[in-house]
């Protein structure tokens, strides 16, 4: 069955038919055709952002919360260009995003032509793929195609580039349509040779440690995961993009690998003779100085994406596929070693990493002067509302302690900007994770640097019924970047005073945005806080949490050097000279 309708009204009904709920986006010129045809549709729930960087952000939160692709979109030139951040972040941390974007009439492109901007070839680098669409009967299948690229393989994000006039004109809508990819075949099964070699690998092991990625998080892998896990009684660390993908409580669990990673999970890859990373690329936050990582281990590389497998350390065995596939497939295959009698000892390597988790646990210390940690105050955040909400941390000191102090226990529950680094992230992204998950508390841990990049999204908020909490970290500065000069550069602090406890008045702020605005600057209060927090479901809340200046993350491995030199302290040795 077929009726002619306007290319717009395509964009609609396509969007409808592969089952988008919710977009986020901001009308203008080159879009508006779109706009018309959504003001009629009882399916599409259009959020009205109040940057387009907000609506990138969000449609990541929400896929990442729902597991479902997220969509944005915005008119030509600026309005797309806006979303290039998110749209880079979403590459980088494989978030399945469909962004739409209006182009100037098909006989400007080129011409310079008023707000036009090539977009798809900006964005060629940082999407799964993009299209220009200047045909209007090409818009269903290319809808069909988009939406099937960022949710299959390795998610990401697509793009959907599409002419003025194509929207104008009026075309025969057909549905389904049959989508022409030939070259696009993800591998999700795993080659069975591999995976016995990775069992093999396992039992022999006398050292081994299951590397945890964002991948076990995409593929729904969590309860495989802790099936291998404790079939094989091997320790387990996770990224900061896989928080929650094995759960904090469990005895088998280090902690997060890297820069500001545990001891415990840094030290088990240093002295590693097995890494078994499933989802994960080896980043350089990871890693440290690549060619001093994990120098007595075998490697056993399992990930949906080729194209990572050996690209930054040699994979002695390496398995393409889906990691849910994966990981059930291992369990079988070490099952069928234990029948056989082969089963590995790791008793001596649990006493080496007891005691290093027993020696170099994670804390923190309470300021002398008697003015508010911000690692209490987080980790009193983590503890009252519990491992059932959405955490969504922005990017800087406040992410790291996010991760380090809050318990996570279900996959998914730790949302934040990883590869890019994004400042801003958090209010959009927690914005959309909550219209996607509306009956789950979200909370955006944020910073008062990053709230000041993005928290116009308030306003949403507020109009949208969109109830989501913001902890502002507030330190007075751009937090990270001080600790740096403060270990690097001699304590000169250029540019990163944001005297944010003077200019704004973040409750005044968030009053004036329609939401409740609190305060809290003793320890003794930030319970009575929180709870306050979690009362009020019908708005907006802002808590400005004023904490000490001077806290910084630890542990550390400073930019460029080797795991080996991680720091508990500024003025300590690095660990392994400690005695351990």
């Amino acid at each position: 069955m077929t009726e002619r309708i306007t290319g717009a009204q395509a964009l609609v009904k396509a969007l409808e038919n592969v089952g988008v709920d919710t977009v986020f986006g901001i009308p203008g010129g080159a879009i508006l055709p779109a706009y018309d045809p959504l003001f009629d549709s009882h399916k599409l729930r259009h959020v009205l952002v109040r940057h387009e960087q907000g609506a990138g952000h969000a449609a990541q939160g929400y896929a990442q919360a729902t597991g479902r692709v997220g969509v944005c979109i915005a008119t030509s030139g600026p309005g797309a260009t806006n979303l290039v951040t998110p749209i880079a972040d979403a590459y980088m941390d494989s978030v399945p995003m469909v962004a739409i974007t209006g182009q100037v009439p098909s006989g400007a492109i080129g011409t310079d032509a008023f707000q036009e901007a090539d977009i798809r070839g900006i964005t060629m680098p940082i999407t799964k793929h993009n299209f220009l669409v200047t045909d209007p009967a090409e818009i269903g299948r290319t809808v069909a195609e988009a939406f099937h690229i960022a949710g299959t393989g390795r998610p990401g994000p697509v793009l959907v580039d599409i002419a003025k006039d194509a929207m104008q004109q009026t075309v025969e809508f057909v549905w389904p349509q049959p989508m022409q990819l030939p070259g696009y075949r993800p591998v999700t099964r795993p080659h069975s040779k591999q995976v016995r070699e990775a069992a093999r690998l396992i039992v022999e092991a006398q050292r081994p440690v299951l590397y945890v990625g964002g991948g076990v998080v995409k593929a729904k892998a969590a309860g495989e995961l802790r099936v291998l896990a404790e079939l094989t009684g091997v320790p387990v660390i996770t990224t900061l993009m896989a928080r929650g993908a094995f759960p904090d409580s469990h005895a088998q669990h280090l902690g997060m690998p890297g820069m500001h990673g545990t001891v415990a999970a840094v030290g088990a890859l240093q002295r590693a003779d097995l890494i078994v990373a499933l989802g994960a690329r080896f980043d350089d936050r990871v890693t440290g100085k690549l060619d001093s990582f994990a120098p007595y281990a075998k490697i056993v590389h399992a990930d949906i994406d080729p194209a990572e497998i050996s690209k930054n350390r040699h994979a002695d065995v390496p398995i393409v596929g889906d990691c849910r596939d994966v990981i059930a497939d291992l369990i079988v295959a070490v099952q069928h070693e234990h029948e056989a009698g082969r089963t590995g000892d790791h008793a001596a390597w649990w006493r080496q990493l007891d005691a290093l988790r027993a020696t170099y646990p994670l804390g923190y210390e309470h300021p002398a002067d008697g003015s508010l940690s911000p690692q209490y105050a987080i980790e009193r955040i983590g503890a009252l509302v519990g491992p059932d909400a959405l955490y969504v941390a922005g990017v800087g000191q406040h992410q790291m302690w996010a991760a380090q102090f809050i318990g996570y226990e279900q996959p998914g529950a730790f949302i934040n900007s990883g590869g890019l680094g994004t400042m801003g992230f958090a209010v959009p992204a927690a914005m959309g994770a909550k219209v996607g998950r509306p009956d789950t508390m979200v909370w955006a841990i944020d910073g008062d640097g990053c709230f000041q990049m993005t928290n116009q999204e308030l306003a949403t908020c507020a109009l949208e019924g969109i109830p989501i909490k913001v902890a502002v970290i507030n330190n007075d500065s751009l937090g990270m970047v001080r600790q740096w000069q403060t270990l690097f550069y001699n304590e000169r602090y250029s540019n990163t005073d944001l005297q944010s406890k003077r200019v704004p008045d973040f409750v005044k702020l968030a009053e004036a945005y329609g939401c409740v605005g609190l305060r809290c600057d003793q320890a003794d209060d930030v319970d009575d806080t929180i709870k306050k927090a979690m009362e009020i479901n019908d708005a907006p809340v802002v808590i400005d949490f004023v904490v000490h200046k001077d806290a910084m993350v630890w542990p550390m491995v400073a930019a460029g050097t080797s795991n080996d030199d991680i720091k508990i302290a500024r003025d300590m040795a690095p660990v392994w000279e400690n005695g351990d």
